[in-house]
Order: structure tokens, then sequence, then C-alpha cells
């Protein structure tokens, strides 16, 4: 009998991904019942052509929502690039900062007991 192996990361990328699908078909849905709402309020449509105004409606929507999605997402990557760099920079100049007061300490010959909050 095979044996089921999967990582941790594996497994998160999998829940991640049925929840992303899960989000979609509810967003999808949603949609749907929009372009419905708008299709009903032209009562002069055939038949075909109100499935038609359902379906590029229900298109549209999730074309606007996928291109909002991507800006979003290329926008935290960037944010996140920005924030590294600052963070980095950040903890370069506190790690100068310790260096200079402990060689002042060593310089000064501050005895450690002094050095103690009180």
């Amino acid at each position: 009998m095979p044996t089921l192996k999967t990582s941790r990361s594996e497994t998160a990328a999998g829940l991640a991904q049925l929840e992303g699908y899960l989000a979609a078909q509810t967003y999808r849905k949603g949609a749907r019942v929009e372009a419905e709402a708008f299709a009903e309020r032209l009562p002069w449509l055939t038949t075909a052509q109100h499935e038609d105004v359902v379906r590029i409606y229900t298109e549209n929507r999730m074309a606007l929502t996928r291109r909002v999605l991507e800006g979003v997402v290329e926008r935290c990557s960037e944010l996140r690039g920005e924030y590294t760099a600052r963070y980095e920079q950040l903890r370069r100049r506190l790690f100068c900062h310790l260096t200079l007061i402990a060689l002042a300490v060593l310089a000064l010959g501050v005895p450690v007991q002094y050095l103690a909050l009180r």
C-alpha cells in the first residue's frame, strides 16, 4: 500500500490553491447574480440575448477582478521589496550605532556594572 508523504509547505500550498478556487467560484456566482439582475432590467431581450448579456457581463466582471487582483499582487511585491530594503538599511545603521557605543565604552574603560539599566 503506497504511503502519502507531503510536506507542510505542500499541504499549505494545496490548501491555498483550494481556498483560491473556492473564492473564485463564490465571486463568479456573485458576478452571475449581478449579471442576472442587470439583464432582468432589460425586459425586451429575447432568451438568447438575455443569456448573452449575462455571460458577457459575468466574463467582463471576472476579467476586471483579475486585473485588479494582479495589480494588488504587483503592488504587494513592490512594497515587500521597499520594506525589505528599508529594514536592511535600519538594521545596518543600528549595528553601526551599537558598534560605536561598544567601542566608546571599551575606549573609556567604563566598568560593565555601570552599564546595567537601573
